[in-house]
């Protein structure tokens, strides 16, 4: 069964909108799936591919591996869009048949590791907004640096996604109890809690100061003309004071969540325990974390190796 290749470029929008109010995605993971869908719609244009079918996307496939030179992890990625994509079209009875089927492709990923920053990072990170504070002069460029160090306190303090941060609103937070309320991926809401009183403090007076800046909604995180901030916004934030610090580690925010996480099973932490607080929704995804908490591993070999004690 094939498929007139209008009833992708006519669709993807509403697909994407689809997205959006079900699945609760960051602006980065909607860009990806905007990108992914479009580059597919001008190829099947470049290519006068009136009708989609399986040969359709084998050539497209062999197209992004041949031509575009693209890594099995960026094929991979842009083939389960397009394989999400048609299954919406399918659902909404926008076609007749699911052309991916009787396809069964191969992709070769390696899995890494994530990557996390030091204990010494993590002060040189820590202090760099503060040392930043101190040498400020202007009550309105205090103002910014307090949000700066609130948000890199909160983000290595309890481990969320940026994504998840920049989504957090006023009555989210209960200072009473130390909690704060996550709405996760897939609209998935978790309760996480606020450990470190040294970032309840750091809230709070972000908090007092926010005002300042003439909020237009309830966002905790605002920028200077008082509307939420984004994604990149945090992404600027953190690569500022990575500088800062000199840390060396080219790093992105992410990198605090992954070192949250590898710093909890070090310490001992249940992994179950670590995946409801990261919101995974398979244990599979807490696990990698495993692999890097290296730490845990040499204490238990230092501490119950056979070898360590025999003298010969």
């Amino acid at each position: 069964m094939t498929h007139n290749n209008k009833i992708v470029s006519d669709n993807i929008n509403n697909y994407i909108n689809t997205l959006k109010i079900e699945r609760n995605l960051s602006e980065k993971s909607i860009k990806a799936y905007v990108s992914d869908l479009s580059s597919f719609s001008d190829w099947l244009k470049d290519n006068n591919a009136e009708e989609i079918d399986i040969n359709t996307i084998n050539q497209y496939i062999t197209w992004l591996q041949n031509y575009k030179k693209l890594k099995d992890t960026s094929i991979k990625r842009k083939y389960v869009t397009l394989k999400s994509f048609f299954k919406y079209l399918l659902r909404k009875n926008l076609i007749t048949s699911y052309p991916f089927e009787h396809m069964r492709i191969s992709f070769k990923t390696t899995k890494k590791l994530p990557k996390t920053l030091s204990s010494q990072d993590i002060i040189k990170l820590l202090k760099s907004p503060i040392e930043d504070l101190n040498n400020i002069k202007t009550e309105f460029r205090k103002i910014i640096c307090i949000r700066n160090l609130a948000i890199i306190e909160l983000l290595y303090c309890v481990g969320i996604r940026i994504g998840e941060l920049v989504n957090i609103n006023l009555n989210d937070l209960n200072f009473n109890d130390q909690t704060l309320l996550i709405n996760g991926k897939g609209r998935k809401e978790r309760l996480l809690y606020i450990s470190s009183s040294d970032v309840i403090d750091t809230l709070k007076t972000w908090i007092n100061s926010r005002d300042s800046l003439a909020p237009k909604g309830d966002a905790l995180f605002i920028n200077k003309y008082g509307d939420r901030l984004s994604i990149y916004s945090i992404e600027d934030i953190y690569s500022k004071y990575i500088k800062l610090a000199n840390i060396e580690t080219k790093s992105t925010p992410h990198y605090l969540r992954h070192t949250f996480a590898t710093q909890l099973l070090n310490n001992g932490a249940d992994i179950r325990a670590v995946q409801e607080i990261l919101g995974h929704s398979s244990i599979t995804t807490t696990q990698i974390y495993t692999e890097v908490s290296t730490e845990r591993k040499k204490q238990v070999l230092l501490q119950y190796n056979g070898r360590n004690l025999l003298k010969i």
